[in-house]
């Protein structure tokens, strides 16, 4: 059976132009040269969505079609990265009153009256809900590199050479519906026991901001970067914890202020990306 990948980065907000980034879309180029590169995606297996290709619309549409493929048998290994701004919302499923939930910013981000518009917004509810319909024979291995909070804001992430990929509730009203509230954790989103197919990568923690940096001439995301870095350095020899470990060594080196986050089942952690 095949391999399928979704590569969204996305730099230019329609609705925000002051909140532009600028290494998104060459993390969407670098992940899905990793893919060819090292884990014998060809390139008509990938599909790459940069700022106005990168509508809610058009990222789920994506998203559905190669999951739809892929409970017809056609595919079992998919990979979704995705890089752009993170945000929070109040819990959407109403499950848990002191959560909020995260989400994650399409080009065509935009609020409805004090809140973001969950038209124009992707929740980690509907990438679970979508995700879990995947066959038990299917591996799928999701990249985040966004924020998952605007608690861990510190002054070095407002470097001339970094921002962090983290958009704040778009109105008073709006954050203090989320202000105080725990995130319940991508990874009970993604990582459903004993659905041991799904893998996790994080640019952070829950309480973190990972960075859009400048990393030598050129912007990328710090863990974006690292990461294809360290792949490449050994040629995808060593284990997905052997590569956490390396890129959180490169992150601290760097004096970034983010612990990438690797959520999957122990045996999945001692294998190469596949």
């Amino acid at each position: 059976m095949g391999k399928k990948a979704l590569c969204v980065g996305i730099n230019e907000f329609k609705n925000y132009p002051g909140a532009a980034l600028k290494g998104c879309v060459n993390d969407a180029q670098d992940m899905s040269s990793i893919l060819q590169e090292l884990i014998g995606f060809a390139r008509e297996d990938i599909t790459i969505l940069t700022d106005a290709a990168a509508t809610k619309a058009n990222i789920m549409n994506n998203l559905h079609a190669i999951v739809d493929e892929a409970k017809a048998g056609k595919h079992n290994y998919l990979v979704f990265s995705f890089s752009s701004h993170g945000t929070q919302v109040p819990d959407l499923s109403g499950d848990e009153e002191d959560a909020a939930d995260e989400a994650f910013c399409p080009y065509d981000l935009n609020q409805a009256g004090d809140a973001w518009d969950p038209n124009f917004i992707i929740s980690d509810d509907e990438l679970h809900d979508l995700f879990i319909t995947l066959p038990e024979n299917v591996l799928l291995e999701v990249f985040l590199d966004t924020c998952h909070s605007g608690s861990g804001l510190k002054a070095i992430d407002f470097l001339l050479t970094r921002r962090p990929r983290y958009l704040p509730p778009p109105s008073l009203q709006a954050f203090k519906q989320v202000e105080g509230r725990s995130s319940r954790g991508l990874a009970r989103k993604f990582i459903q026991q004993p659905r041991f197919h799904h893998i996790l990568w994080a640019g952070c923690r829950a309480d973190q901001t990972s960075a859009d940096a400048l990393i030598g001439d050129s912007w990328h995301g710090a863990f974006t970067y690292y990461f294809c870095k360290e792949m490449l350095a050994c040629n995808n020899q060593l284990s997905r914890k052997e590569i956490i470990d390396k890129v959180r060594e490169n992150l601290v080196e760097g004096d970034y202020t983010q612990t990438p986050q690797l959520e999957c089942e122990a045996t999945i952690r001692n294998e190469p990306v596949a």
